[in-house]
């Protein structure tokens, strides 16, 4: 059973930058596609950036192409670099591990583990 846990959240100003960490427990994501997901008050859970289990693809949502960046350093952490945060930008953030290779990287249905998610808020 793999363990994730997020770190990294926090309140920033617009224009700032935020590392957000996943670290695995449990067993290696040597094998698992990741992904990050937000989730704002009111609004459905959405895709935010996915790197494939080699680290050789990567994945974005077009809201965030260009500002955040997705890399995995090891076999038990994945980060996600984000730059030039907007106010639109402010969610639960949550990492999401998956083995499924079927391109379903963007659905919440192609991961089966979740990490309890970290706060993000941007002030304008």
């Amino acid at each position: 059973q793999v363990r994730l846990v997020e770190s990294g959240g926090g309140l920033v100003q617009a224009g700032d930058s935020l590392r957000l960490s996943c670290a695995a427990s449990g067993g290696p994501l040597r094998w698992y596609t990741m992904g990050w997901f937000r989730q704002a008050p009111g609004k459905e859970r959405e895709f935010v950036a996915a790197v494939s289990w080699s680290g050789g693809s990567t994945y974005y949502a077009d809201s965030v192409k260009g500002r955040f960046t997705i890399s995995r350093d090891n076999a038990y952490t994945v980060f996600l670099q984000m730059n030039s945060l907007k106010p639109e930008d402010t969610a639960v953030y949550s990492c999401a591990a998956g083995r499924d290779y079927s391109g379903n990287y963007h659905r919440p249905s192609g991961y089966d583990y979740w990490g309890q998610g970290t706060q993000v808020t941007v002030s304008s």
